[in-house]
C-alpha cells in the first residue's frame, strides 16, 4: 500500500533532487556551467515546497514534492518533484503520488497544478496538456547553408513592423497553449518585450536577422539571444513567414540560427516551443533538438476544503 509521510528535514530529497537534475540537463547536452546556472533558479524555489516520502510496507520507495503559489490572485498549485526508485516502478507508486499531490493542492485552494518534466515521455502526466518545451542541441561546427537561404542584419526601418508581427505572434502561441487568457497574453508580451529588447535593435548580446533566399523576396526574420546561459544562445524566434512555408525553408533557417550562435562564441542553441505546436516540435526534433523541460498543466476541481475564492486559472519531475 502506497503511503505519504511530509519530511521536516528534506535535505537528502534536494541532493538527490539536484543530482538528477544535473544528470538530465547533462543528457540533454547542457554544458555544466550552463546546467549549474540552470539549477540555481529551480534551487530558489525550493525552500518553499512540501516533500513527502513515498513509502510502501514501511519502506521508501521515493519522493514527491508539492506547492501552492499565488497567481494573479488565483493560487495554483505545482509537482516539483515524483520520483519512484527504479526497483519500485511499475507497481502503481507514480499513480498514488500523482493523486495525492493533486489533492493536497486541490485542498489549498488550486484551481490547477503546473509539472516541469525532464523527462516528458512520463506518461504518468498523460492527462496533463502541454503548455510547452524547451529545447537545445550542441553546435560543434558550422551547418551548411541550406535551400540558398543567407541572413543580414534586421535595418531600423524594417524594425518597428517586425515587432508588432513578433508580439502578435507570441500572443498567439501563449493563447493557444492555453497558459494565459488574450488580454493577459497581451500584457505579457508588452512587459516581455520591453524588458527583453530595452534598447530595440541596439540592445547587447541580441542578433536580429533577417532570413533572405534566392530568387526571393525576405522569407522571414530570426531574434537570438546570446550567452542567455554560459555558452548557450537562446532563439527567441526563427520565423518563416507563411507564404513561404512548405519549400524546406525551416531547416534552412535554423541552420542560419545555428552559424549566428558559433558566430558569437556560444555552443550550443536552444527553443522554446509553445503547445499546440506540433509543426514546430517535429520540426526540432527531426533536426536533432532535445527535449531539456516540458511543461504540462491539469485543471483541479473544487473541494469542500478549498474554499470560495479559488477559480479556474491559465514545471521538474525526474
Amino acid at each position: 500500500m502506497t503511503e505519504f509521510s511530509t519530511l521536516v528535514d528534506s535535505a537528502d530529497w534536494q541532493q538527490d533532487f539536484e543530482r538528477r537534475l544535473l544528470a538530465s540537463y547533462a543528457a540533454a547536452g547542457l554544458g555544466a556551467a550552463a546546467a549549474e546556472r540552470r539549477l540555481e533558479g529551480v534551487r530558489d524555489s525550493v525552500g518553499g515546497w512540501t516533500v513527502a516520502e513515498i513509502t510502501d510496507a514501511g519502506a521508501r520507495v521515493g519522493y514527491v514534492a508539492v506547492s501552492v503559489a499565488d497567481d494573479k490572485g488565483t493560487p495554483a498549485g505545482r509537482i516539483g518533484d515524483l520520483r519512484v526508485d527504479a526497483p519500485s516502478t511499475g507497481r502503481g507508486h507514480e499513480q498514488a503520488a500523482r493523486a495525492w499531490a493533486e489533492a493536497w493542492c486541490a485542498e489549498r485552494g488550486a484551481a490547477r497544478v503546473d509539472v516541469r518534466l525532464n523527462e516528458p515521455a512520463d506518461a504518468v502526466f498523460d492527462g496533463y496538456a502541454v503548455l510547452g518545451q524547451t529545447r537545445m542541441r550542441p553546435i560543434s561546427s558550422p551547418p551548411a547553408p541550406l535551400d540558398s537561404v543567407t541572413a543580414r542584419p534586421m535595418t531600423e526601418a524594417e524594425y518597428p513592423e517586425w515587432l508588432s508581427a513578433e508580439k502578435a505572434a507570441y500572443v498567439g502561441d501563449i493563447v493557444r497553449a492555453g497558459a494565459l487568457s488574450p488580454e493577459e497574453a497581451v500584457r505579457k508580451s508588452d512587459r516581455d518585450f520591453a524588458e527583453l529588447l530595452p534598447e530595440c535593435l541596439a540592445t547587447p548580446d541580441n542578433t536580429l536577422l533577417v532570413l533572405e533566399a534566392a530568387g526571393e523576396e525576405h522569407i522571414g526574420t530570426g531574434w537570438l539571444k546570446h550567452g542567455f546561459l554560459p555558452g548557450v544562445t537562446y532563439g527567441y524566434s526563427l520565423y518563416v513567414h507563411e507564404q513561404h512555408r512548405g519549400k524546406g525553408y525551416g531547416r534552412a533557417a535554423m541552420a542560419v540560427g545555428e552559424q549566428a550562435t558559433l558566430a558569437a562564441g556560444d555552443s550550443a542553441l536552444m527553443f522554446t516551443v509553445w503547445g499546440g505546436n506540433e509543426v514546430a516540435m517535429n520540426l526540432y526534433e527531426s533536426a536533432g533538438y532535445r527535449v531539456l523541460e516540458e511543461s504540462r498543466s491539469l485543471g483541479l476541481p473544487r473541494t469542500a476544503e478549498s474554499g470560495s475564492g479559488s477559480g479556474p486559472g491559465p514545471g521538474s519531475a525526474s
